[in-house]
């Protein structure tokens, strides 16, 4: 069986070579009769990939490449501009930090209001609740606004929430890169735990080490496309041997 489905997948952006610095600036240009020069950025190029039930993939590729708006298309942040997007199963994602969470709000509300938004409700909330706390360790923390929190803070905050609900499909991009190595050990030994019972898993890392460790098959972006698909052992030494070049 299959968690997630892509088809064709393109996803584009218009993007501005030079912006005016005032409105004076561009009443001026537009009176002179000069155009802003807009051009076309492709991010995801006629994308085709079938993640099955229960499948760890790994996703790297360079800056740019193209892994981050991946996942925004499965999670359904962003909409393609061509092709089709199937998938079966509840997600949690952690696509980028911060996302879902009300800086001017405490640990404890941001927990209820981003659980909320992964579509659980407040008698699930309530559940998990001391969970959450216990596993992000951040008790002393709760009940201060998450603007004072550290970007290794929020990051262990919203980890704990999306893994705590269980979900079908867990999305996690970079959010061990910000935490210590403490905390990356314990969200490493969890996100092994749920490989064990079956939840379907997308990773997005810089560290070929945890991509190596965590997945069953690799995904490499170039380009908004497809370089390729294999093995970890396989698809990492091809990628760090054009890295290196």
């Amino acid at each position: 069986m299959n968690s997630i489905e892509l088809q064709n997948i393109s996803v584009s952006y218009r993007l501005v070579r030079e912006r005016p610095h005032s409105f004076q600036e561009f009443v001026i240009n537009y009176i002179k009769g000069k155009r802003t020069e807009t051009w076309t950025l492709w991010a995801l190029w006629d994308i085709s990939l079938t993640i099955t039930k229960g499948e760890s993939l790994g996703i790297i590729g360079s800056n740019g490449a193209g892994k981050s708006t991946l996942l925004k298309v499965i999670s359904g942040v962003l909409k393609p501009m061509e092709g089709r997007v199937r998938v079966e199963g509840t997600i949690a994602s952690l696509i980028e930090l911060g996302a879902g969470f009300d800086p001017e709000l405490t640990g404890r509300e941001n927990i209820y209001l981003h659980a909320a938004i992964l579509g659980f409700s407040k008698k699930e909330i309530d559940a998990a609740y001391q969970s959450i706390i216990e596993f992000s360790e951040l008790q002393d923390f709760i009940g201060t606004p998450l603007k004072n929190y550290s970007s290794g803070m929020v990051a262990r905050l919203g980890f704990s929430i999306a893994t705590e609900v269980h979900p079908q499909i867990l999305i996690i991009d970079e959010v061990l890169a910000v935490g210590d190595a403490h905390f990356n050990k314990k969200s490493k030994e969890r996100i092994e735990q749920f490989r064990e019972k079956g939840v379907t898993i997308l990773f997005v890392s810089h560290n070929m080490e945890d991509i190596s460790y965590l997945c069953d098959r690799v995904v490499w972006l170039t380009n908004g496309k497809i370089q390729a698909i294999g093995t970890p052992e396989k698809v990492i030494a091809d990628y760090l041997s054009v890295s290196a070049t």
